[in-house]
């Protein structure tokens, strides 16, 4: 259950945060090189690296991609009629939480490494 509420709401939070952003990042950058400025200004400081508010919105975004991602996956498997054993279920519903945290993690630290 949790699995599947997880999936609903990161769906809807991408659609809905992501949609956002991109609206204001393009009108940013159709409104000129000051409204850029003030939209980059939002989430990184002035060396170029993500402020907290950058972080928070990148890694929660980037979080549930992985989550929206891993649970579609589960959500594949199940369909194909295999998996429904209660205790493998349970197992692949705790491996999509698991996956898409490492999954995150390895994601950052990549672009840390960047």
């Amino acid at each position: 259950m949790t699995v599947s509420i997880m999936h609903r709401v990161t769906g809807s939070g991408m659609a809905t945060v992501g949609a956002l952003l991109l609206v204001w990042f393009l009108a940013a950058l159709a409104s000129g090189d000051a409204a850029y400025a003030t939209f980059r200004d939002v989430f990184t400081l002035s060396d170029g690296r993500l402020n907290i508010i950058g972080w928070v919105l990148g890694v929660g975004l980037t979080f549930s991609l992985f989550q929206h991602m891993m649970s579609g996956i589960r959500h594949l498997v199940l369909d194909t009629g295999a998996a429904f054993e209660l205790k493998l279920n349970q197992n692949l519903a705790r491996l999509t939480f698991v996956g898409s945290t490492v999954l995150t993690l390895a994601f950052w630290l990549y672009v840390g490494t960047k």
